[in-house]
């Protein structure tokens, strides 16, 4: 297998600290792959190898086949940037940013104005050509920072948490135009700590904790292997659940007690909730749903992705 991006070993530390401790990961040409965690996992430092802006500490890296210690300004010239904040020029225009940013790859105008008009299409910005950036909306802001790391057409586009911070329409329209460039054949690399944008948007994805990958897979092969197809979830009074937990482990496969509520896994959510009433236990609501990557992380961390 011929991979845009690969790390064996890959290790970086800050002084005393390790922020990637030893990952080994390949990225397929035209897949969307995923970095899953929390903060503080080592997503972004991972993220700044690939971006080769972030020396390797050991192992090995691999970026569309150079070696970023030597071939950095060749790999940069290639890539597409969305970084985790915007750092746009607000006293520009939307228009003014993307010319600006298209010299920046050398780009000349006959070659940067069509592109500019291709890009505020796709990122449905073009009745906003000629506004100001500091006073659009974070979703805007957003779609225009995506379309400025398009200007070199970049075969590889790295982003950053992409959606923090953005409300659930803005959120679900970003999705849209990253699934279209997918589409056209743009290799995705992600970070997030949103279990349902890794979902819908990862063909592939490590969830990392510490520094370390805990799994790899699609997100589905991760929730069969790690997970029960449904979860109930119990919320009790405060304090009120501990006196249950044993008798709530005879009636599913596996339980975790959270500090706000108890999550019962099972095969039929349905089901257990009619065992848990005829057991005579009654929380203060129950809720049924499909197991998500956040179970899964929770399987293999005992923690929260929001932790």
């Amino acid at each position: 297998m011929s991979y845009l991006v690969e790390a064996t070993g890959l290790v970086k530390r800050f002084g005393d600290f390790t922020a990637v401790d030893g990952v080994d990961f390949g990225v397929r040409p035209g897949e969307a792959f995923g970095f899953l965690g929390p903060n503080g996992a080592g997503k972004s430092s991972t993220m700044r190898m690939i971006g080769a802006v972030s020396p390797v500490t050991e192992g090995e890296l691999t970026v569309l086949g150079r070696d970023p210690a030597v071939d950095g300004p060749a790999i940069r010239a290639r890539l597409g940037v969305v970084p985790q904040e915007d750092n746009l020029d607000e006293e520009l225009s939307i228009y003014e940013n993307l010319v600006i940013y298209g010299r920046y790859f050398g780009l000349p105008r006959k070659v940067i104005d069509p592109r500019i008009d291709e890009l505020l299409d796709f990122a449905q910005l073009e009745e906003r050509r000629h506004s100001r950036v500091e006073p659009l909306s974070g979703g805007m802001k957003r779609r225009l920072t995506i379309a400025r790391g398009l200007i070199n057409q970049p075969e590889l586009l790295l982003l950053d948490e992409p959606t923090t911070g953005l409300d659930p329409q803005a959120r679900h329209l970003l999705w849209d135009r990253l699934y279209r460039l997918k589409q056209q054949g743009v290799t995705l690399i992600i970070t997030t700590h949103y279990m349902d944008e890794a979902e819908q948007l990862c063909d592939r994805l490590v969830i990392m904790d510490k520094g370390k990958i805990a799994a790899e897979g699609s997100p589905r092969e991760l929730i069969d292997r790690y997970s029960s197809r449904e979860v109930l979830e119990l919320r009790f009074e405060v304090g009120g659940q501990d006196s249950y937990l044993e008798e709530l482990e005879s009636l599913a496969s596996r339980i975790e007690a959270l500090p706000d509520r108890v999550l019962l896994y099972t095969d039929d959510a349905d089901e257990t909730a009619a065992a848990v009433h005829a057991a005579g236990i009654e929380p203060e609501y129950t809720v049924s749903r499909r197991s998500t990557l956040e179970d899964v992380f929770l399987r293999l961390t005992g923690r929260r992705l929001i932790d």
